[in-house]
């Protein structure tokens, strides 16, 4: 049987692998919805300063201006390593999918990025320099660089989620792409970036709103906290919206294409129709998954048990159980090794072997699991990370809109309890931001690529010491690349004075 080397490996290097990756991508998340909620703040801001031509609109555009290039430093640095890694902790993967991961990846350094790279130098060092009008654009054109940098890079994860518009070439044991537009604009891709995005969008609201909120409560650059409090709650409460809207779509993509990452999300181990929806352990409300997951209160929804031994759904599809496609995938391995093996010797032989490779061949990644459990990811972690953040999401919702109702009426600095809150909501959003990429990534392992490569057949065949002393040298290195950022951007913030409140300071004055 053809097997690949490194399924002898000890599962310590699986484990540090993953963990590596993980933290790398955890800190980058960090920066990233901050840099596309600011971008989009900053140029509806300076927008009004073109508009209405008044300096206060200018100079509050050129303090959220700073917070997002101290941010948008930090991010690359962590988004450059995260991209290496492919390479060095997953080079089987990187061999098996290159052709197709590695084109958007290629297209966003080439392009996107580039292109937020060069308006952004106009965008920090044009003031005076440029026209308004070109300096707008500019702003506005580093903001959708950044988007267009997300919307290659999530359609490669979107690829890894549900794989499409490939073909398997087992003579050179890698996917082709057969169709460009297929990955770029696959449903889960585009679902997956409009999430994404307005998430983003969200935090960078709530960061504006919770540094605003500060200022308040310290009786500081009163018009433009409160200003940018009103432009950053509607930002925040139509991302909110958007949020629920894809996060639907969302439900009906997962539970069509990973249905094991759905029942772990729900912690569902047997399902059927009316499938209930939990909102903790003992409390459910009966039919709602169903509906979530197909828009019916009948549809159908298969648990962890039912897709573990095989169950027939509502369409009278049958699906085969793990044990099942296990061994179809062994079949379809050794048929992969005897293909690799005659090939250029014995064209007959090849032909044989690759028509049992075409027969069995979706079930390939299946033959290099060694049980069925592996089939089940943490679904304690899968499970209340999903409810971090709806429930983080919810309640930023509605305090958005509270803060909005309340300055627009003026009466925001009235409720201190209320921006105190408005403070603190900076760490419920970072909560629900990790917690819904920990149900994306952590809710469809054991897999790299669903359904078709295993992540003990994606390693990199390594020194597990290697990866353990990389790990630590990392977390060391991000902790205090993330330590100076924040850092910096309160020095930058209590430092920060409007132009009415230096020139009625005394001491200015004489200056």
């Amino acid at each position: 049987m053809y097997t690949y080397p490194l399924l002898s490996l000890a599962t310590a290097l699986i484990d540090w692998s993953r963990a590596q990756f993980a933290l790398t991508a955890c800190y980058h998340w960090l920066f990233v919805p901050l840099t596309l909620g600011l971008a989009l703040i900053m140029a509806v801001m300076e927008t009004q300063y073109y508009r209405t031509g008044d300096n206060f609109w200018k100079e509050t555009a050129r303090f959220w201006q700073k917070l997002f290039g101290i941010n948008f430093a930090v991010g690359v640095a962590t988004g450059i390593i995260l991209e290496f890694e492919f390479g060095t902790n997953w080079s089987n993967y990187s061999w098996f999918v290159g052709d197709i991961f590695g084109a958007p990846l290629a297209i966003e350094g080439i392009v996107a990025f580039f292109m937020e790279s060069t308006f952004i130098a106009v965008m920090f060092f044009g003031w005076n320099k440029v026209s308004r009008g070109f300096h707008l654009a500019s702003t506005w054109l580093t903001g959708i660089g950044a988007t267009l940098s997300a919307w290659w890079i999530l359609v490669a994860n979107s690829w890894m989620q549900h794989p499409v518009g490939m073909e398997f070439n087992p003579a050179t044991v890698r996917n082709e792409m057969v169709d460009f537009c297929a990955v770029a604009f696959s449903p889960a891709a585009v679902t997956k970036f409009l999430h994404t995005v307005s998430s983003a969008w969200m935090t960078g609201a709530v960061f504006v709103v919770g540094v605003s909120c500060w200022f308040l409560l310290r009786g500081r650059n009163r018009r433009m906290a409160t200003a940018s409090i009103r432009v950053a709650t509607v930002v925040g409460v139509i991302a909110s919206l958007l949020v629920l809207y894809t996060g639907d779509k969302s439900g009906v993509e997962m539970a069509k294409n990973q249905p094991m990452k759905l029942a772990a999300a729900e912690g569902l181990q047997k399902g059927g129709t009316q499938a209930p929806f939990s909102i903790v352990p003992g409390v459910e409300v009966p039919g709602v998954l169903s509906f979530l997951a197909t828009h019916d209160f009948n549809g159908y929804v298969p648990g962890i048990q039912d897709q573990l031994e095989g169950y027939t759904d509502a369409e009278g599809n049958v699906h085969l159980s793990a044990q099942e496609k296990m061994e179809r995938g062994k079949k379809a391995v050794e048929a992969f090794g005897k293909f690799r093996e005659t090939h250029l010797s014995d064209p007959g032989k090849a032909a044989e072997a690759r028509q049992v490779l075409e027969e069995h061949g979706e079930y390939l990644g299946y033959g290099y699991l060694e049980s069925k459990e592996e089939l089940v990811p943490p679904v304690s972690l899968v499970y209340w990370a999903f409810r971090v953040m709806v429930g983080a999401g919810s309640a930023l919702l509605l305090l958005l809109v509270v803060l909005w109702w309340m300055a627009r009426r003026g009466k925001l600095e009235q409720y201190r309890l209320l921006l105190h809150a408005g403070l603190w909501s900076i760490v419920l959003v970072y909560l629900a931001e990790q917690a819904g990429w920990i149900v994306a990534e952590v809710g469809r392992q054991p897999w790299a690529i669903q359904d078709m490569l295993p992540l003990n057949a994606a390693v990199s065949d390594l020194p597990s010491e290697n990866v353990c002393l990389t790990f630590f040298l990392f977390l060391i290195l991000f902790t205090i690349l993330l330590v100076a950022e924040v850092r910096i951007m309160c020095k930058a913030i209590s430092s920060h004075r409007e132009a009415d409140e230096n020139n009625s300071n005394p001491q200015n004055q004489e200056k």
